[in-house]
């Protein structure tokens, strides 16, 4: 059995100002992917990708916040939100959904991409692929915030978390960093070349990154939901389901779905 540590969730703070872990792993998150995604379109000669990359990153932050908000409070917590209103803004006392984020992204890149005669489908692929840096970064922050723990346990490894009771817990924060994090990264960011390769592969149509990270990471978290503690208000759900699971299986479905299609549409054009 482990005791957490003892880490102060704020770095530093200056009068009401504070620069807290969590907050860190988000801007680490971001510019990282950022940073990664110029040098792909480097890498491919993807100039109009290179000239709208700064409004492009600007807007994929916008929608990933205001989806991740919107999703935990529909996914989430809508009974209070209805009742309380004007508490969906008070996003400083916490509260979003990654599944809301995913759909705020999706929705924001498609909306900047069709209105600036962007591939939608090359684009998404450069993202997916530095997408799990900052999934394991922001997994980090919340382990850092001593949330978003596991489920009780006689592990050896077992936490005791200082907002979880005293019985150890899964550090399932851990467990996402590792799968959601680096192994998703290790399994997509080999694959970044395949779409690109000429002649055209039947294979690697755009857009199978994105299907492949909506794959795997709805599978990964799928898995880690066993371990990780539902959320109170809503407990486990439909076939004893967190709604984790079930917004993963969605997930798994949709990218088995897009490749499916991605793979129809490449065969009707090369034939």
């Amino acid at each position: 059995m482990l005791r957490y540590p003892d880490i102060d969730p704020v770095i530093v703070a200056i009068g009401p100002l504070a620069v807290r872990w969590y907050g860190l792993m988000y801007v680490l998150g971001f510019a990282a992917a950022y940073l990664l995604v110029r040098r792909q379109a480097r890498q491919f000669a993807w100039q109009q990708m290179l000239d709208q990359l700064d409004n492009l990153n600007l807007t994929l932050i916008f929608g990933v916040i205001l989806g991740g908000r919107l999703g935990y409070v529909l996914f989430y917590n809508l009974p209070y939100y209805l009742e309380y209103p004007l508490e969906v803004f008070a996003t400083w006392q916490g509260g979003m959904s990654f599944h809301g984020g995913v759909l705020g992204v999706l929705v924001s890149g498609l909306i900047y991409c069709r209105c600036t005669k962007l591939n939608f489908w090359q684009g998404a692929d450069l993202y997916a692929v530095t997408a799990p840096i900052g999934l394991g970064l922001g997994r980090i922050g919340n382990f850092m915030n001593g949330e978003l723990y596991g489920r009780t346990t006689e592990v050896a490894w077992g936490m005791i978390f200082p907002s979880g009771g005293e019985l150890p817990r899964h550090p399932s924060q851990l467990y996402e960093a590792l799968l959601e994090g680096l192994v998703l990264f290790l399994i997509l960011w080999p694959l970044r070349t395949k779409p690109w390769q000429k002649p055209r592969n039947r294979n690697w149509p755009h857009g199978s990154l994105l299907a492949f990270f909506l794959i795997f990471y709805g599978l990964f978290r799928y898995l880690i939901e066993f371990f990780r503690e539902p959320d109170p208000q809503l407990g486990l759900l439909l076939l004893g389901m967190s709604m984790g699971q079930l917004l993963c299986t969605a997930m798994l479905c949709t990218g088995l779905l897009l490749y499916w299609f991605l793979r129809q549409q490449q065969t009707t054009v090369l034939r």
